[in-house]
């Protein structure tokens, strides 16, 4: 991974960090190529993988390894959004690019989505693999699925994996630029891209489970009663209060929030913050979050919908805000929130929202919304949850 990354900052020109403004690209705007020129690509022509030697590298111990010699989950991540763009460099082919010559095109996250946990990693006495290859392609976006292994002798165990939509720009990032098509050259291949075609459509069908965007179903509003109800000081006339129920938490307390200042060493070419790095952050913010409210070490299980509305400027006042949204039995949703604030101005702008699951060993405390937009999330965090297959299969609910 080492080696990944300097050769995308080298390809990239993003290794500089005294250069105010990114490297100068438009000559390679010439050789942006029409779709019709471009030739297909197969799966295996963006297959690559690299290695992250824990067992060997004390640096890299001390880089990717917990205080309890647990994984780093946010370094993981960190490394699988940039190694979505080396695939991507992979994948990408012109017929009229000069002998070592430049992509006139680079590429960038939209969305990380759908990363499960499968594996735990204690100790270092084993390397790790970071693996991954296009699975579905558009016309300028593509899909690119990235696992990470632990390698245990002659085998394999597969930690995570987690599909990466990229889109891929022209040299100056005015516009977008064409990929090569995906073709299949085998039946495996021709399965994988019908795998990427059923998850893109069901992105689309993700969005919709939004109480935003979708009111809530007659069951729903049973719930959203109960709560009221269990809530609800039936002795008072008093509007307004509410009666926080025995060993519960209200959704209002919650959360944790901090804000950090971004640096140059957390850019990408554009001079912008680097997606990875957003990801890394809001993971060790939701994480302290969990850890605090079920007073247990968490366990991470899953990530979802991290997507990348805005792009952040270099030394920008970030405030990551994680808000537990819903409990059941020993699992906590949280929605995590970036933010780029202004403190000449006190604005806010959200850059990216994510959702993150995590279990702890036992039942925690149950979150009660007070309000009706907290209500609102409340109901949010249970479509995120139950929408989760991977966690459903492995609880005894009925």
């Amino acid at each position: 991974m080492a080696e990944v990354k300097e050769k995308l900052s080298k390809l990239l020109g993003a290794g500089s960090l005294d250069s105010a403004e990114p490297r100068k690209r438009e000559h390679l705007l010439k050789y942006t190529p029409k779709r019709e020129d471009l030739v297909p690509r197969s799966v295996k022509d963006s297959y690559v993988m690299a290695s992250i030697p824990l067992r060997t590298d004390k640096v890299m111990q001390q880089r990717y390894v917990s205080n309890v010699g647990t994984v780093r989950y946010g370094r993981l991540m960190e490394d699988m959004d940039l190694f979505a763009v080396w695939v991507c460099q992979q994948y990408v082919k012109l017929a009229n690019l000069p002998p070592d010559g430049e992509l006139p095109c680079s590429f960038v996250t939209i969305m990380a989505n759908s990363m499960n946990i499968r594996y735990n990693v204690y100790g270092v006495d084993n390397d790790l693999r970071v693996s991954g290859y296009v699975a579905w392609a558009g016309t300028s976006s593509f899909e690119v699925l990235v696992w990470v292994h632990v390698v245990e002798g002659n085998e394999l165990h597969e930690i995570t994996q987690a599909g990466f939509l990229m889109a891929s720009r022209n040299a100056n990032n005015s516009g977008s630029a064409p990929i090569n098509p995906l073709k299949a050259d085998n039946d495996e291949e021709k399965k994988i891209i019908a795998e990427g075609e059923l998850r893109r459509q069901k992105r689309a069908e993700m969005r919709k489970i939004s109480v935003w965007q979708e009111k809530p179903t007659q069951e729903e509003h049973d719930i959203m009663y109960d709560l009221l109800e269990k809530t609800t000081d039936k002795t008072s006339l008093e509007l307004y209060k509410r009666v926080l129920p025995p060993d519960s938490r209200w959704m209002s307390d919650a959360y944790d929030v901090t804000t950090i200042l971004s640096f140059p060493e957390n850019k990408n070419m554009y001079n912008t913050v680097f997606g990875g790095f957003l990801m890394r952050i809001a993971y060790e913010i939701t994480f302290i979050t969990s850890f605090k409210h079920c007073k247990n070490r968490p366990k991470l299980e899953h990530v979802s919908e991290f997507d990348f509305q805005k792009a952040i400027p270099v030394q920008s006042l970030l405030r990551i805000f994680a808000h537990i949204i819903y409990v059941e039995r020993n699992y906590m949703t949280i929605m995590t929130t970036n933010d780029v604030l202004d403190p000449a101005t006190s604005q806010k702008i959200t850059s990216n929202v994510s959702y993150f699951v995590f279990s702890s060993p036992k039942d925690v405390e149950p979150i009660v919304p007070r309000s009706y937009q907290e209500t609102l999330l409340y109901i949010h965090g249970r479509r995120k949850f139950q929408n989760l297959s991977s966690i459903n299969n492995n609880r005894s609910i009925k």
